[in-house]
């Protein structure tokens, strides 16, 4: 999340006019993350305040926006736990603010567990065994926008950037990924709709009590288990060396498996798929840093951290998916 649109409460008021929501009375930026500007609003009716999300969506077309709207709210019909999109009188849920698509979703309660122990982890592994399943029957299709095919894109615009050590693992783990991504072995893979940044600010706990999932606005269809090491690269490490904590990995492993157990081509696919994790966030925090947007509010995030994990990842198998 950040701020690239300039929203103010009086531009809110007249526009949120079309949601059955009642009237604007307060409107805050959110300065975390780096894709789309995203505002807590609050709204009054009946005299009763309720806080929601705003989100002004930077890069994503109202085209591509049907996907991640819907799957949120085919999601929470379904009992898992995520932000629901509030429809306007017309049923719409996305419509456009200062030329930009914008939606209103519902706000979660807690916050964020940024430093999880192994009964954080086990909440989470759990929760998303419980989406992948519940995302079977969704009708949409999206591949996931940062897979394979961006990674390609990418790379030429971040080469220029890099030190000789930088480009060799680069351009050493994108033929890796080549021939795995090739295989059938990954065609094998459980494939469906995925969250594919799940990281800890993105999920909300009071307590040790799992409140849900958000900020989807990454999401497509991939593998399971490419979403499953996007999540144990951020919940389950050290955060100063990559390094993973095997009592947090292993209480995520075994929640999700006990919902939705892993298939033995998973096991064989996990470590080249946490490598590919790595290598996502990797790439796309590079090209985020030295192809920056303009923004009122942005946090640029550090490449090291996950050139740390994807090194650590290559020379150091992580503990398996089951026994």
């Amino acid at each position: 999340m950040a701020v690239f649109t300039s929203v103010s409460l009086d531009d809110v008021q007249a526009w949120i006019a079309q949601f059955p929501l009642g009237d604007a009375v307060a409107l805050k930026g959110i300065a975390s993350g780096i894709e789309n500007s995203n505002f807590f609003l609050t709204t009054e009716l009946d005299g009763r305040r309720t806080e929601y999300v705003l989100t002004i969506f930077e890069n994503l077309g109202f085209e591509q926006l049907p996907f991640y709207l819907q799957l949120m709210r085919h999601l929470a019909m379904r009992g898992v736990l995520v932000p629901e999109p509030v429809p306007t009188r017309a049923g719409e849920l996305c419509v456009p603010l200062h030329g930009k698509p914008a939606a209103i979703v519902s706000k979660l309660e807690g916050s964020s567990q940024m430093a999880p122990g192994p009964v954080h982890c086990a909440a989470v592994g759990a929760m998303l065994a419980k989406m992948h399943l519940a995302g079977q029957d969704f009708p949409l299709h999206q591949p996931n926008l940062r897979g394979i095919a961006w990674w390609h894109e990418a790379t030429p615009a971040v080469l220029p950037h890099l030190t000789e050590q930088e480009t060799h693992l680069l351009r050493s783990e994108i033929h890796y990924q080549e021939a795995f991504h090739g295989s059938d072995l990954h065609k094998r893979l459980p494939q469906g709709p995925v969250h594919a940044d799940l990281f800890r600010n993105n999920v909300m706990f009071d307590g040790a009590r799992l409140t849900g999932f958000f900020d989807f606005y990454f999401a497509g269809c991939d593998t399971w288990l490419f979403d499953v090491a996007v999540t144990v690269n951020d919940w389950c490490v050290d955060l100063d060396t990559g390094v993973l904590d095997e009592a947090r990995v292993r209480a995520m492993l075994d929640a999700y498996h006990a919902v939705r157990p892993f298939t033995a081509d998973e096991q064989a696919g996990w470590q080249c798929s946490l490598r590919a994790a790595a290598l996502r966030f990797w790439l796309s925090r590079l090209y985020d840093l030295h192809r920056p947007r303009e923004a009122e509010i942005l946090t640029p995030h550090d490449p090291t951290h996950f050139e740390r994990i994807l090194r650590e990842r290559v020379a150091h198998p992580a503990p398996r998916l089951f026994a």
